[in-house]
Formats: C-alpha cells, sequence, structure tokens
C-alpha cells in the first residue's frame, strides 16, 4: 500500500463519499452502498475496487453476500507522514506565544 494509491483513491469525490457512508456504518453490501449514489452498480464496483486497492475499504463474505469495511489505517499513516509534520509548527508558535504573554503578566 503506497502512499499514491490512497491520494489516487482520495481524489475522487464518490470514493470520500463511500468511505463516509462506511465511516457511519461498517460492513455495507454493494446493493446498500449502490442505493446511496446516482450511478450504475458497475460504476460503484469500479470505486470500490480502487478503495480496496489503495486498502481502503476491506471486504468479507458473509454467506452470499460481501460486506465491505473503512480500514482507517492509510488515512492516519498518511496524517502522520504528510499532515502532522506542518501543523506541528504552528502548534509550537501557539505554545511560545502563550508563554510569551504569560510572561508580560
Amino acid at each position: 500500500m503506497t502512499d499514491d494509491l490512497v491520494f489516487k483513491a482520495l481524489a475522487a469525490p464518490t470514493r470520500r463519499r463511500l468511505l463516509d457512508r462506511l465511516f457511519e456504518r461498517d460492513g455495507r453490501t454493494l446493493t446498500e452502498l449502490e442505493s446511496e449514489l446516482e450511478m450504475t452498480r458497475f460504476g460503484v464496483m469500479k470505486h470500490l475496487q480502487v478503495l480496496e486497492e489503495a486498502g481502503l475499504v476491506i471486504t468479507r463474505r458473509s454467506g452470499r453476500e460481501k460486506l465491505h469495511f473503512l480500514n482507517p489505517v492509510p488515512i492516519q499513516l498518511i496524517h502522520d507522514r504528510w499532515v502532522s509534520k506542518y501543523t506541528q509548527r504552528q502548534v509550537s508558535a501557539l505554545t511560545k506565544l502563550k508563554h510569551d504573554l504569560e510572561e508580560q503578566q
């Protein structure tokens, strides 16, 4: 699972919407996910395949049904690698400002 696959998967609004639906309630079938989108079953399947390839969706068979589950780990890894390091400066600056203001009192 590479960052590129995750970024590619997150780039499409439809795929983000599918992830949001799975965040709300995990273990949905293709039929459930398809009913919430205005596209063909085949189109939803293609989007789910991209999400699976990126490791963002995991599937499990339950009898005749295929259930889809959100895997948030790749998103957390992206956050840890790309987002958190850029926010650290702002947090450090706010902490320094707080200390400076407290010293002035």
